[in-house]
């Protein structure tokens, strides 16, 4: 075995443990991972594996956060414009990208502000996964800590959901042999394979091949929406009602509020100091996915889409809808592990194995997680309207509301902000800039995400569940002649 070798690297402020693997260079080497084997075959097998499987690079902290953000919410875009309208639709998609993406630098600035104090008591990080909860526990305290928890680990369990969710919806508009029910079972078996991929180190190619395959479906939808072209005595009424309007609001606060992971990427890089804009430079590119898409599909369709929550569900069968279908299920698998992934962090660290190097025993650990989400999608299967219920009660809170707020308590004390790692910029007004934006986010995102937000999709929410049913077998299933 090559030696290893610790080495202290100071950026700015900022101190970061990297282990230099056999002398090849701290970008290589990632805490809490063996030395590679000696000899050529050891060095092709470690270049292999850090190509395809150890990320920890600027690149792959962009491609999990843009892979994260716009996965099965791309399908459900064009529902919430039909009860937006158009102008609505692309104001609120603007406008809740920037807002997360300001709240995303947030959560990144308190991390480096935790790591830092830690690390400078001597705290080592290196088999340990840093969570959001703990930075606020490090930061503020208990209180804060248990609140975080609640939040961020419910908004993870029920995105969970929304992805197993979502995979049963698509599958079905390409067999249709089982029941959507029936699917769920099927796709929650798969799903649960995520438990062997043990940190978001590990997601490097699958982060790329799943912004591929977005990418490639949100230009499906709107090519062929503009191809199919208007249906006949289509109709586009939205806003029509405030309870549809303010629906449509949060789906698009949810689509936004990804960054519930934001701690686990950054904690996966290599110099995590260097996270800063990567998410706004994320949701630029994810506009460029959302925008087009969803404004196609309902210029396309209309009113039609109030109806049918699944952009698929509207477009006649083709092999590149075919195609879209089979890489967007690929990309739910993804995102599900990519939601999954903190829960089982948590999880490990509950029942004291999360340090252990046994792949195997932190798999077999993590498998009970996966059965409630099963369940849960079984119980609730409204794609769509779930999206809009989970981002006002839980994403208004995990995403936007509590950074903010914490943000302004760390840094509350004026030796806080005197001795902070990462200063706010003076083009936004330095401290105070940053105060005002984040007393603007909280008070937006608590009246019109949580408030008006919440009563919408809660009403909207018990109006699938009075028409449908829970359990039921095909939501919004066409009826078979």
């Amino acid at each position: 075995m090559a030696s290893e070798k610790v080495e202290t690297i100071v950026a700015g402020n900022y101190i970061e443990m990297e282990r230099d693997v056999g002398g090849s260079g701290g970008d290589h080497g990632q805490p809490g991972e063996p030395a590679a084997a000696s000899g050529a075959s050891g060095g092709k097998k470690l270049a292999l594996s850090s190509l395809f499987w150890h990320g920890g690079s600027v690149y792959d902290a962009w491609f999990s956060c843009a892979s994260n953000q716009v996965a099965q919410v791309l399908l459900t875009l064009p529902y919430s414009f039909s009860q937006l309208g158009m102008a609505s639709g692309v104001v609120f998609q603007i406008f809740y990208g920037l807002m997360g993406s300001w709240t995303a630098y947030l959560i990144s600035v308190l991390y480096v502000e935790y790591r830092t104090r830690k690390e400078r008591e001597k705290v080592d990080f290196r088999n340990h996964v840093i969570q959001w909860f703990e930075v606020l526990d490090g930061l503020l305290g208990k209180h804060w800590r248990n609140v975080g928890l609640f939040f961020n680990c419910t908004f993870l369990l029920f995105g969970s959901v929304i992805q197993l969710i979502a995979c049963a919806s698509n599958i079905y508009y390409i067999n249709d042999k089982y029941d959507k029910r029936t699917w769920t079972y099927i796709f929650g078996a798969c799903c649960a394979t995520t438990v062997f991929i043990p940190s978001f180190h590990n997601y490097r190619i699958w982060s790329f091949l799943g912004l591929l395959m977005t990418t490639y479906t949100a230009w499906y939808l709107t090519i062929a929406a503009i191809a199919h072209g208007q249906v006949e005595g289509v109709t586009h009424s939205g806003p029509s009602k405030m309870v549809l309007y303010f629906t449509g609001a949060t789906n698009i606060l949810y689509t936004f509020g990804g960054h519930a992971v934001t701690v686990e990427i950054m904690h996966a890089m290599w110099k995590p100091q260097k996270f800063k804009l990567i998410y706004l430079v994320a949701t630029l590119y994810v506009l460029t996915l959302t925008l087009p898409s969803a404004s196609a599909v309902y210029w396309a369709f209309g009113d039609m889409l109030l109806d049918h929550s699944n952009a698929f569900s509207l477009l006649p069968r083709s092999g590149f809808r075919d195609a879209a279908v089979i890489l967007m299920l690929i990309h739910q698998f993804i995102t599900f592990g990519f939601a999954c992934t903190p829960l089982y962090f948590v999880w490990e660290k509950l029942i004291g194995v999360h340090e252990t190097g046994s792949v195997a025993l932190r798999a077999a650990v993590r498998l009970p997680i996966v059965v409630p989400i099963w369940f849960l999608a079984i119980i609730f299967p409204f794609f769509g309207p779930i999206n809009s219920t989970v981002g006002s009660l839980l994403v208004s809170f995990t995403v936007y509301i509590i950074p903010a707020m914490a943000h302004m308590a760390t840094f509350a004390p004026p030796a806080a902000r005197e001795n902070a790692v990462e200063r706010p910029p003076r083009r936004i007004g330095g401290w105070a800039g940053m105060y005002t934006a984040n007393c603007f986010v909280v008070a937006w995102v608590l009246v019109v995400g949580f408030g008006f937000g919440g009563w919408a999709s809660t009403v909207n929410f018990v109006r699938q569940v009075d028409t449908f049913g829970l359990f039921t077998r095909c939501y919004q299933c066409p009826t078979k002649h």
